[in-house]
């Protein structure tokens, strides 16, 4: 007789809830045992199983999405309630529920789904499904049921959280009626804060962006209501405002020439019952170390994000050699590793022209479109965001090459083979127009330096995938240069990726000064496994321990508190969160500003005139806040005394080496490019450019909303008033252009009488429209002459830098500042000229 086995040992078992034990129970197990690494977390979060909020760390490749399947199947068995498991992506989703299958873990895909309902299984989904104004898990106001969850597992947090903002984020396009009528309710407040910008928005300058006044935006919300409301069930509409509604009073309006943003201080994430009530959050995050964003997007609770649950080492990160050429050589040509890591993809190593090496697959991240375009000439594919789940494919099945991905820094694997040359070729760029405004207004602080490390160690990281994982990494241009140098950028970074920083800068050392040569032979002996370099690789993980807390920003706290209370209705209160931590910010002047307007924007719900006191003050601190209403006065500027000492006091008080010294010059000179994206970095890096000259340096358009993109106070009774075009694809320069260079001078002189305003442009081309009259003595910034001047000012620099301490020398300053030509007596007769008319005008 055959026996029954379902009668067998299934008495008054209980169901095992500690995760490792139900691995360890599992019929078909992929593996015979859990990583050590896998094995310790699990521990950690068990034991702290009943906190809400649960941050799960671990290297790349340590083994997350086993890990995080088996806690929702924990809290299955345990009776919590339902369990979701959160990926940033249809594609990342189903990765996790093939994850699944070789666990034997029962999951499925649809919220309706009987198994998911009665918590038989794990639900993989995308965060997007679950965030959203039309949830099938119920939003507030909806009317309709709601779905209960006890344990919500995200997936590459950090990633998913873009979605978030996103969705908290209505955007009315420039096409949709509203727009227009938006425009016309608010066109004199937008044109109090910035008559350019005003002129910019309306001409379809991409970068512009304006936000109107929170004062104007208040007390108009039954009109801006009345107007937008009709259009909630449009497809544009009804997946962000039923998230927004009730917060709209509270927004943050911003015009740009695409379309309206409109987006609360933190996204009221409330609104997701599912998410907001869930019994357990959990959330799986690579090791970057600042986790404030967490608190700020998703309210989780700061004590316990900045608890983090980690292995006991982080010696579970693959190898990496991670490299900046021009940290080792600045007269190195980012075209020259262009064509090196093309010779790379096709096994061509030193460079003679002849294969001696395997193919390998060479990926390369870059910002944007434009910054691709340098890359086509050695590139086999270049894929967006819509094309990745495919190109990530065909890099895992075999050789493809040299492929280059746009602004997708996050949220996809390359492992082995996939990539075993990683590059990253800039920095990505704050796409909203919020977040163009907060760059400006915060260019300086460590808060955003702290969000662009976190973007670059995301990057760095994709290339990785486990331990026994290997790849070489390039970081090319000069402002990932200063962030693999720069002390404070460096403290950013997590501690394994600081160990291997550090081994890497070993071997910078060796090859500093050297040309590609010395950056082959050691990219070489990464990518061929050189034993020694194997060694020390290893040696230096080997003690590498997770840090024990996360960095929570007091900052992130208070903004999260404050606009709890402040949808509460409780402003008052919620200017008070936010006036204790602004106390506490005595090193950071900038972001004091910058909260001090939201403290402004709160306050104005109770006193208008407090509001408008709070702003002025806000000014003092950051002068790229909103204008307040009666209008900020123009500071007069005076000039340096020696040009040449301020400058010294400028370079010594700014880099603490000539390397940085270096690096930061062409950073800075990396920013003023021809691009209609970045006129904002481009004018930004020209004020930096003056205060490295020695002259006293500001943007009046931006701090009072009139005036000239720059002025430099080159002497005491001499200005330079500058206009930038660096978004001008135009053969001429128009009438308009010139109007408002004249515009500007007399703006100038009407500020500083008695002042001679030299009058220049910054443009392609120093040929007049025939209907265009030159402003008197005006000379021009030609594309020769911008490359020319970069030129002097990096030589300049270079010098400076090599010698101890010789950039704080007034006596070698002022050399070099003659030497190069760029003294205030003929720094713009030598790098602009005059302009001309058009041929035959």
């Amino acid at each position: 007789m055959g026996l029954d086995w379902s009668r067998i040992g299934t008495g008054d078992q209980e169901p095992l809830l500690h995760p490792r034990e139900i691995f360890a129970a599992l019929t078909n197990r992929p593996w015979p045992y859990l990583r050590q690494e896998q094995g310790e977390v699990l521990e950690g979060w068990f034991q702290r199983r009943n906190d809400r909020d649960v941050v799960i760390k671990q290297n790349t490749g340590g083994g997350k999405t086993a890990a995080g399947l088996l806690i929702a199947q924990s809290t299955l068995n345990e009776g919590i309630g339902k369990a979701v498991y959160l990926a940033p992506d249809t594609y990342l989703a189903s990765q996790v529920r093939a994850e699944a299958r070789k666990l034997t873990l029962a999951t499925c895909d649809d919220p309706n789904d009987m198994a998911f309902r009665s918590q038989q299984a794990i639900l993989v989904t995308t965060f997007q499904k679950l965030i959203n104004g039309m949830s099938v898990f119920g939003v507030v106001g909806d009317g309709r049921e709601r779905i209960d969850l006890g344990l919500v597992v995200v997936d590459d947090a950090h990633a998913a959280l873009a979605t978030t903002e996103g969705q908290f984020r209505l955007t009315i396009p420039a096409l949709h009626p509203a727009y227009e009528a938006l425009l016309a309710m608010f066109s004199a407040d937008l044109q109090h804060q910035s008559a350019k910008g005003w002129q910019d928005i309306q001409a379809g300058d991409y970068s512009a962006a304006v936000r109107i006044p929170f004062w104007s935006w208040a007390n108009r919300q039954r009109e801006v209501m009345a107007l937008l409301h009709p259009y909630r069930q449009d497809y544009g509409f009804k997946f962000e405002w039923p998230l927004i509604a009730e917060d709209l009073k509270l927004c943050a309006a911003t015009v740009t020439s695409r379309g309206v943003e409109i987006r609360p201080p933190c996204p009221p994430i409330r609104m997701i019952p599912a998410f907001a009530r869930a019994a357990r959050r959990v959330y799986l995050t690579a090791t970057l170390s600042d986790d404030s964003v967490l608190v700020t997007d998703l309210d989780a609770d700061p004590k316990l994000v900045a608890r983090p649950v980690t292995p006991g080492r982080a010696s579970d990160l693959g190898d990496r050699m991670i490299l900046a050429p021009i940290a080792l050589n600045p007269s190195l040509d980012d075209e020259a590793v262009r064509v090196m890591a093309g010779q790379f993809a096709l096994g061509d190593r030193d460079g003679d022209g002849v294969e001696d090496s395997p193919r390998i697959n060479v990926v390369v991240l870059v910002p944007s479109d434009k910054a691709a375009e340098a890359w086509k000439p050695y590139a086999a594919r270049i894929h967006h965001v819509g094309q990745l789940a495919a190109g990530v494919a065909e890099l895992k099945a075999g050789h493809v090459g040299l492929v280059v991905l746009v602004n997708k820094y996050d949220g996809i694997d390359l492992p082995r083979d996939a990539c075993r040359l990683l590059i990253l070729d800039g920095i990505p760029r704050p796409m909203d127009a919020v977040e163009r405004r907060e760059a400006v207004a915060l260019a300086n602080s460590p808060a955003r330096l702290a969000r662009e490390v976190q973007r670059i160690e995301q990057g760095m990281g994709r290339g990785v995938r486990d331990s026994d994982d290997h790849c070489a990494v390039l970081l090319l241009g000069a402002n990932l240069g200063v962030a693999t140098s720069d002390r404070l950028h460096l403290s950013l970074f997590s501690p394994a990726t600081r160990a291997q920083l550090g081994l890497s800068r070993d071997i910078a050392d060796q090859i500093k000064g050297e040309g590609l040569d010395g950056i082959r032979a050691a990219l070489g002996a990464c990518l061929g496994r050189d034993p020694q370099w194997l060694e020390r690789s290893r040696r230096v993980l080997a003690e590498v321990r997770y840090a024990e807390t996360s960095i929570v920003r007091p900052e992130a706290v208070a903004a999260r508190e404050a606009f709890d209370l402040a949808s509460a209705g409780q402003s008052g209160a919620a200017a008070e969160r936010l006036q204790r931590t602004m106390n506490g910010l005595d090193d950071d002047d900038a972001l004091r500003g910058w909260m001090m307007e939201q403290k402004a924007a709160y306050i104005h719900l109770t006193d208008a005139g407090a509001a408008q006191r709070a702003l002025a003050g806000a000014v003092q601190d950051n002068g790229f806040v909103l204008k307040a209403a009666a209008g900020t006065p123009p500071e007069k500027i005076r000039a340096a005394a020696v040009q040449a000492r301020a400058a010294a006091q400028f370079l010594g008080e700014t880099y603490e080496d000539g390397r940085l010294l270096v690096l930061g010059v062409r950073a800075l000179l990396e920013e003023i490019v021809w691009d209609e994206e970045r006129t904002n970095d481009a004018e930004a890096a020209w004020q930096g450019l003056g205060e490295h000259l020695g002259f006293t340096s500001t943007r009046p358009e931006k701090l009072y909303g009139t005036g000239p993109d720059n002025l430099w106070a080159l002497t005491a009774d001499r200005h330079a008033v500058t206009e930038l075009k660096t978004g001008c694809t135009t053969d001429t320069i128009v009438k308009k252009d010139l109007d408002q260079l004249g515009g500007s001078v007399r703006w100038d002189q009407e500020q500083h009488p008695g002042v001679d305003a030299l009058a220049v442009m910054v443009h392609p081309s120093r040929v007049l429209d025939p209907k265009a009259i030159a402003v008197p003595g005006m000379r021009v910034i030609t594309g020769q002459k911008l490359e020319d001047l970069k030129t002097a000012v990096v030589a300049y620099a270079v010098a400076l830098g090599d010698g101890p301490g010789r950039w704080k020398d007034e006596q070698a300053v002022a050399a070099q500042l003659t030497h190069h030509r760029l003294t205030a007596g003929v720094l713009f007769q030598t790098y602009a000229e005059t302009p001309r008319a058009a041929a035959g005008a």
